[in-house]
């Protein structure tokens, strides 16, 4: 997803939650700030280098592909943009642990890390709540694409269409996938940037979804084609309806951290409060544009009758490091800091206790006491963590 989604619609799913303004706009800006947190943002500000939660191009193609360096960006991939959707899932077939390790990692909605991401933010600060809503609406972008290097996993192939609604009712038309990064898609004749084809499983060109380029970040996609994990039997995706089931999913789990309702469980979808402005919320999903921010910031200013300003980088960054040492984790960035850390320490733990090393290895704290990344003591003394990578 974009910042379209992640910031703006996320703004109007916490209004419709029962948050303020205010609060909303935090956890607008804390959903966005996760695809902006990077370890060279966080150099800059002299952060906790272990709370990146995205990577640039630049720092991926300087990446190490060893070993180490394949769980460090599975670390960051797997916790905050492709969630793994059945950590102990049978693909049905004899197959090595290494290919079945990875095929554990394929993102889904509604898994059971799902409601410990969501169970995690509460009682937590605004930047935990819009964090858990980044990694929620990601289940429903990425479904399908997993969160580290892989060709078997990750890779597409010329078999790749998109559904295109006309006079005569919805026909398909096939993807023209091209290597350019200057170029702008093309929506009208289905035309998309993508990686470049690397026929190497380890290969930073096939992490998530970039052999299929933006096509599952934009709200209006609807497409079809034959991934290698699923025997090429072909996969539709559809855009529209999953958006909208992320949104619903949002003011759920937005209820919960607000404390309206006890519980969160996934598979539940508020539709009641989305009902009065479901045509609306339709109507911007199904329009084919490349950023529909204009109709979120639109439709939050009907929600709240407050205008929703562009996220400030500089604002917070100069917040951050203004602060005294002793107060930094009390600024809107420090707050999202251990915000990433908490997630990130969770998702990598499961992963590990499931006897999968792709993340790297985990202890726990309360039996073996701290022996993690000094980054991570800020878990306990904030009573944040309980799990270490």
């Amino acid at each position: 997803m974009n910042k379209d989604f992640h910031c703006y619609a996320t703004y109007c799913a916490a209004i419709l939650a029962g948050f303020s303004h205010e609060e909303s706009a935090a956890i607008g800006y804390s959903s966005q700030m996760v695809d902006l947190c990077t370890r060279t943002m966080l150099t800059k500000l002299h952060g906790p280098l272990s709370a990146a939660t995205t990577q640039l191009q630049l720092e991926l193609m300087d990446a190490r592909t060893d070993i180490i360096g394949l769980q460090d960006i599975t670390r960051i991939w797997a916790s905050f943009h492709f969630l793994p959707g059945d950590l102990y899932a049978d693909p049905g077939k004899k197959c090595s642990k290494k290919y079945l390790n990875k095929y554990r990692l394929i993102c889904n909605p509604n898994s059971d890390l799902l409601e410990k991401t969501v169970r995690l933010a509460k009682d937590k600060s605004l930047q935990a709540a819009g964090l858990a809503m980044h990694v929620l609406a990601d289940t429903w972008a990425h479904r399908y694409f997993a969160g580290t290097p892989s060709l078997v996993i990750n890779n597409t192939n010329y078999h790749f269409y998109e559904f295109i609604q006309g006079e005569n009712g919805e026909t398909t038309r096939k993807v023209n996938f091209r290597h350019s990064p200057s170029a702008p898609d093309e929506p009208e004749i289905s035309a998309y940037t993508n990686t470049v084809s690397y026929n190497k499983e380890k290969s930073i060109m096939n992490l998530g979804h970039g052999r299929a380029g933006h096509l599952p970040d934009y709200c209006f996609a609807k497409y079809k084609y034959l991934p290698a994990w699923a025997e090429y039997e072909e996969i539709v995706k559809d855009n529209p309806k999953d958006y909208f089931n992320a949104f619903c999913q949002m003011i759920y789990a937005l209820k919960f951290l607000h404390g309206d309702i006890s519980s969160f469980e996934h598979s539940h979808y508020d539709t009641e409060a989305v009902k009065p402005y479901e045509d609306d919320i339709r109507r911007i999903l199904n329009t084919t544009q490349l950023d529909s921010t204009a109709d979120w910031r639109e439709l939050g200013k009907r929600l709240s009758g407050y205008e929703l300003n562009e996220i400030d980088v500089a604002k917070l960054e100069k917040e951050y490091t203004d602060a005294e040492e002793d107060k930094k984790d009390d600024t809107f960035l420090g707050r999202f800091f251990i915000a990433a850390m908490n997630q990130k320490s969770m998702v990598t733990n499961q992963i590990y206790k499931s006897g999968n090393k792709l993340a790297g290895y985990s202890i726990d704290f309360k039996t073996k006491g701290f022996k993690g990344i000094r980054d991570f003591r800020k878990l306990l003394d904030k009573k944040g963590g309980g799990k270490n990578e």
